[in-house]
């Protein structure tokens, strides 16, 4: 879930990150094919064409520059930012993530986890343990690097310091209906035949596009350096705690000699979410350990209807809202969707006009939605479930095996969310049985919201009356 501005901060600096949206990547000027004039500031603006612009470079932009350079094609990575820099995340590498990953990718693992302790609010903990890898964590400055750094061996090009104000697809500044104009904020003009927007959930290309979003949380989380005593016992191991707010949980991560230590609810009540936190670091016995870190991140989850594309500009990763709603998990998401968004952009480039531009465009929306859009749909339903049920679902999962099998098998890549439910009769029913049990809940809750209301109307008339005392 969220920087370094130039490499490194200092011990004070760290102590007070506070990301309130996507802080977007970077790193310096790569060298190579591509970094003449079109690639930098150079007074008269050069009026080549790139065949793909990806404005952002995390794992969403890093991914589709990534499939549009090996395709062939001229990319431009911009980013506004310097990398490394640190972002919000928990840091956990999932199967599907992993499997997004480009050929010959290796992973930067700080740790192998090899067992899960799940609890409620702090009790009721029970730990359960796999002798295969479930997970890999990850410190996102050099994850992100490194996927960049792949991109640019592809043949894309990086560009960072800057910051892009606007896209234009009509006016005097676009030459022809086959190509988009990235204006960027120092008034520069660079032109593309696609353009794949990577920015984060508050960025200028999600906005150009029209993304709608439906689901607003808040994420806050400590980077916290301990001894080696205490590294010892969460090495290998991650906690999971189902919160106290509706929908919220917390986790720790271990990353050798540093515990990450996050909590995430819906947005609303920023207090109640910061004393989730506050609480859960004392449990945990962390609370006399000096942060590194401390940061906060909002995820925003797309509606079903939102739109990812517009005319030749496609979004991706956290632009188009496109995150797990159950636990927000983001990083698979962005790898995958950014790396169909680099792979329909080619495709995008290649039109000669705005039909086969618009085919082109709702092929990627399509399979868009045909895989991630379906995990979502289950992720929500699980959401649902969960902000009702905490307790069932903490007992499923740790006192029902096939529960803890489905986990393990999500984690490890095996299957997803969408796929169980699919393909797993008993997953589906039981969904479909605690669906039906959240409707019934529902349906009572406004009856006895409604009932309340009327004895207390009556008692206030009894009041008047003289009939009843306080």
């Amino acid at each position: 879930m969220p920087c370094d501005s130039k490499g490194h901060r200092s011990d004070q600096e760290q102590k007070h990150i506070v990301s309130s949206e996507n802080a977007d990547a970077g790193s310096e000027p790569a060298s190579g094919p591509g970094t003449g004039p079109e690639a930098g500031h150079e007074g008269e603006h050069d009026r080549s064409v790139w065949d793909v612009v990806v404005v952002g470079a995390g794992p969403a932009g890093a991914s589709a520059a990534y499939a549009a350079a090996v395709a062939g094609r001229r990319v431009l990575l911009l980013e506004k930012a310097e990398l490394p820099r640190y972002k919000t995340c928990g840091g956990g590498i999932i199967g599907p993530s992993r499997d997004a990953l480009p050929p010959g990718f290796e992973l930067p693992l700080r740790d192998r986890v090899h067992a899960v302790t799940f609890s409620m609010n702090g009790r009721l903990a029970r730990t359960r343990r796999s002798r295969r890898m479930l997970f890999g964590l990850i410190n996102r400055p050099e994850f992100d690097a490194s996927l960049v750094e792949h991109a640019q061996k592809a043949g894309a090009v990086l560009r960072t310091g800057a910051s892009v104000s606007r896209v234009q697809q009509h006016g005097p500044a676009v030459p022809d209906r086959r190509t988009v104009a990235v204006v960027l904020a120092d008034g520069e003009t660079i032109l593309a035949r696609a353009v794949v927007g990577a920015d984060g959930s508050a960025g200028r290309i999600g906005a150009h596009v029209g993304v709608k979003l439906d689901q607003v949380d808040l994420g806050l989380e400590l980077e916290i350096p301990v001894p080696p005593t205490v590294a010892e016992d969460w090495a290998g191991r991650v906690l999971i705690d189902w919160g106290p707010l509706p929908g919220s949980y917390g986790w720790v991560f271990p990353k050798g000699d540093t515990l990450t230590v996050g909590v995430i609810s819906a947005r609303g009540d920023g207090a109640a979410t910061k004393r989730y936190l506050e609480d859960f670091v004392a449990k945990q016995g962390l609370a006399g350990f000096e942060p590194a870190v401390s940061s906060g991140h909002l995820t925003r989850c797309r509606s079903d209807d939102s739109p990812l594309s517009r005319g030749r500009v496609l979004v991706c990763g956290d632009a188009a809202g496109l995150l797990e709603p159950w636990t927000r998990e983001g990083i698979s998401f962005a790898l995958r969707s950014g790396r169909l968004a680099g792979e329909w952009a080619v495709r995008i480039a290649e039109a000669h006009d705005a039909v086969d531009a618009r085919r082109q465009a709702l092929n990627y929306a399509f399979a868009i939605k045909a895989g991630l859009g379906v995990e979502m749909s289950v992720g929500r339903r699980m959401l649902s479930v969960f902000e009702r049920r905490p307790g069932l679902l903490h007992a499923l999962i740790t006192g029902f095996r096939p529960a803890w099998k489905a986990f393990a098998d999500i984690t490890r890549g095996v299957t997803s969310l969408g796929g169980l439910v699919r393909t797993h009769p008993l997953a589906r029913r039981a969904l479909d049985v605690l669906d039906r049990q959240q409707a019934g809940a529902a349906r009572s809750t406004e009856k006895g919201g409604r009932e309340p209301a009327r004895e207390d109307e009556e008692r206030d008339k009894d009041r008047k009356d003289g009939a009843v005392t306080p």
